[in-house]
């Protein structure tokens, strides 16, 4: 099979395809022929080390020290399922799922062996496997953040999403919107049309200094970029108002539920997928020089497989 290899930290160039064997899977996992992953900011910021502070070490210490620990890197995946163990009780061959491998990375290749247990499940019947991929990672952070700051246990809640744009600031719009909140997003001027086409109407736009300027009180604030600190966003909070940033220690935990709720907010039309970019597996270096820009817009879609039988 073909992977995308990172043998060491760097700039997207040290990015390799090489072929190696294709994984056999063991009694409980089954085998998916990966046919789309995506590239998002913590792709980029793994393949580049961008780590600053003590965060710096403890990443040493997880990822590996002078390289990755684990070469083939992407955590998110759609496929079909293409051999089942004598243990798999769940899937059978030929399904179409989805899943995220966490820190075990991996999904940078043409096949993946994954345990039936892990998160993986049915992907959304409506969804293009490059759909299917891309609600994954953006999806998943924001459903972790905005219910560890209790979206659900607040009555009429009233959201600040700052960078409204990226892949978890598009997908926190949406799952707030599932909860019926009050939301205010924050973007720049380039983010107008899809915070438009996400049906949302209240926008600061940063570049025009209205996000300085803006004087109301949340439940939430929620920084989906990273950019905006605690100290910053005091203010927006109401008495018991929650801050949350995907940029601090705590890092946002996966599960099959949070899929779960992915595919059907997907099937009954609640969520849109917000693909910016797709990129041929050939094209990895481009995609990765594209998401380092930090301009995307939504998600950005790496293909992998196609439905030609090829290993």
């Amino acid at each position: 099979m073909k992977a995308i290899i990172c043998p060491k930290y760097g700039p997207p160039e040290v990015l390799k395809i090489s072929t190696l064997a294709k994984p056999i899977p063991k009694k409980n996992e089954v085998l998916v022929k990966i046919m789309a992953t995506t590239v998002n900011s913590a792709d980029v910021r793994i393949r580049g080390f961008k780590v600053e502070g003590l965060m710096k070490l403890v990443m040493r210490l997880v990822l590996g020290l002078n390289k990755p620990r684990k070469p083939i890197l992407g955590t998110v995946f759609s496929g079909i399922i293409e051999h089942i163990g004598t243990n798999v009780n769940n899937f059978k061959v030929g399904d179409n799922v989805f899943g995220m491998t966490g820190l075990k990375f991996g999904t940078n290749a043409e096949y993946i062996a994954i345990s039936e247990k892990a998160n993986i499940t049915w992907a959304p019947m409506n969804a293009t496997y490059e759909e299917s991929a891309a609600i994954i990672f953006g999806g998943q952070s924001a459903i972790y953040f905005l219910e560890k700051a209790g979206i659900a246990k607040k009555p009429n809640v009233k959201v600040l999403i700052y960078g409204a744009t990226g892949s978890v600031g598009a997908a926190a719009v949406q799952i707030a919107k599932s909860h019926n909140a009050h939301i205010t997003a924050v973007c720049s001027t380039r983010g107008s049309e899809l915070m438009e086409r996400l049906g949302i109407t209240n926008v600061l736009f940063y570049d025009k200094g209205q996000f300085e300027e803006h004087r109301s009180k949340y439940d939430i604030v929620f920084d989906a970029v990273g950019k905006a600190s605690k100290k910053q966003c005091k203010s927006l909070l109401k008495e018991d108002g929650v801050f949350k940033t995907v940029e601090g220690m705590e890092v946002a935990s996966e599960s099959k539920r949070q899929l779960e709720i992915l595919r059907e907010l997907f099937e009954n039309g609640s969520y849109d997928a917000t693909i910016d970019k797709v990129f041929p597996m050939d094209q990895v270096v481009s995609a990765h020089h594209y998401v380092d820009q930090g301009s995307k817009k939504g998600n950005v879609v790496l293909t992998i497989g196609t439905n030609d039988a090829n290993s």
